[in-house]
């Protein structure tokens, strides 16, 4: 499909890696609102293995963290008739088109990104390339399927940011129309859970089983015992203030769940104590998870119902993905 025809219907590029152990922030931040969105407009959901390997990986454990957060997305609610589900190391492009990208994008640009100084801090000799390098596979990955549309959280913007700029920047060098200048999709609410232990820290997946945060897949029990031990404060009232870090956050988790205004909500918990706001939030995480744990525990005992699937959105999305990498090879003049 060419960038022109592109342009008659949004199309949404949404990626997540697969390192393992996705928690509710990846849910209420993205899954939740990917699966809302499949009929809104056209969808292409990519499994980033790639993008992984900036740091090192077991093979083994690579693979079943693949398969993993492929039922984990199927489980939520992504479908595979309607939208396309597919990992990016099976279509050459992403790599093809990053190479082509990393010798359009000056140096300065990546030198400027956040992220690269905040993930190597004082390492930066002994960071791999490919983590300066991210942004150009990332940039790949958004521009290969013409897409109009990034949802992106707070962390990504300024990388969705460096994509517009090459986007230009080729379109620019190698005339109107090469590939799709992307907008950012940025969603209205809870698109940045906080740990439960740290409540000044974004949630993340290097917390792992441990109680600063919940996991999609975990049993309700556990779910329970973590939100019993989330950090709060001192004080006795629960109201919305992002002064207090621990209660706003367990008050934004159940409004994300709940879908009330924060006057509402504050009217449910008047008079009511800590232990009372996290039993009903923990209620609401264990009655909102319950499906997508149901659903993909019967999908893991049948691992290659959900390798299948990948496969079949791998080959609906490679002509996508080659039309756009040999209009770029064209226009560069390598075909």
């Amino acid at each position: 499909m060419t960038s022109n025809s592109a342009k008659s219907r949004s199309r949404v590029l949404s990626g997540i890696q697969p390192t393992g152990n996705v928690h509710i922030g990846n849910y209420l931040g993205a899954i939740r609102h990917w699966v809302a969105n499949q009929d809104r407009a056209e969808n292409y959901f990519v499994i980033v293995d790639l993008h992984s390997l900036t740091v090192p990986q077991d093979p083994d454990l690579l693979r079943a963290n693949i398969r993993e957060l492929a039922g984990i997305l199927i489980a939520a609610g992504i479908d595979p008739g309607r939208s396309v589900l597919f990992q990016q190391s099976q279509l050459p492009a992403h790599a093809e088109i990053a190479w082509i990208l990393n010798c359009y994008i000056p140096l300065g640009w990546l030198e400027r990104m956040t992220q690269f100084k905040d993930k190597v801090g004082e390492n930066r000799e002994r960071a791999s390339t490919g983590l300066f390098t991210y942004p150009a596979l990332m940039a790949s990955d958004i521009l290969l399927y013409d897409a109009t549309h990034v949802p992106v959280g707070d962390d990504q913007r300024q990388h969705l940011e460096l994509t517009r700029d090459v986007a230009e920047r080729l379109n620019k060098q190698l005339g109107p129309g090469t590939v799709v200048v992307p907008k950012a999709a940025i969603p209205p609410r809870a698109a940045r859970v906080m740990s439960l232990s740290d409540p000044d820290a974004k949630m993340s997946k290097s917390d792992g089983p441990h109680a600063g945060a919940v996991m999609v897949l975990d049993d309700p029990d556990r779910i329970r015992r973590k939100v019993r031990r989330a950090v709060t404060d001192s004080e006795n009232s629960i109201r919305f203030d992002p002064e207090r870090p621990g209660v706003y956050n367990l008050l934004s988790v159940y409004q994300a769940l709940d879908g009330r205004s924060d006057g509402q909500i504050e009217a449910e918990f008047e008079g009511c104590g800590y232990g009372q706001l996290k039993d009903r939030v923990a209620d609401a995480l264990i009655e909102a998870l319950r499906p997508l744990r149901s659903r993909y525990l019967e999908l893991a005992r049948d691992p290659g119902q959900i390798d299948s699937i990948l496969a079949a959105g791998a080959e609906r999305a490679g002509p996508v993905a080659k039309a756009t990498r040999n209009r770029i090879y064209e226009r560069i003049g390598l075909i």
